[in-house]
């Protein structure tokens, strides 16, 4: 994944923001367990203790599953 995509991942999970496209289908190439491993090293850095853990998790499941709406919604037609 690179590091644009990187970023915007963790905007959307720990500020405000939003991931193209692009970087869902990054994203999804490392797979479920990679997004929660960068969630979870995340909340144990120490420059993180301030954020709601709970708030933290629901929008990492949300960025997660706005991926799954988007490759399960139909292409519009041409």
């Amino acid at each position: 994944m690179g590091l644009p995509c990187v970023l915007e991942a963790f905007t959307s999970i720990f500020k405000i923001g939003s991931i193209s496209n692009k970087c869902y289908g990054e994203l999804v190439v490392l797979g479920k367990v990679c997004h929660l491993a960068l969630v979870k090293r995340t909340l144990e850095n120490p420059l993180f203790k301030y954020l709601n853990l709970a708030t933290i998790i629901v929008k990492s499941i949300q960025t997660w599953n706005n991926y799954l709406v988007l490759i399960d919604s139909p292409s519009p037609s041409a």
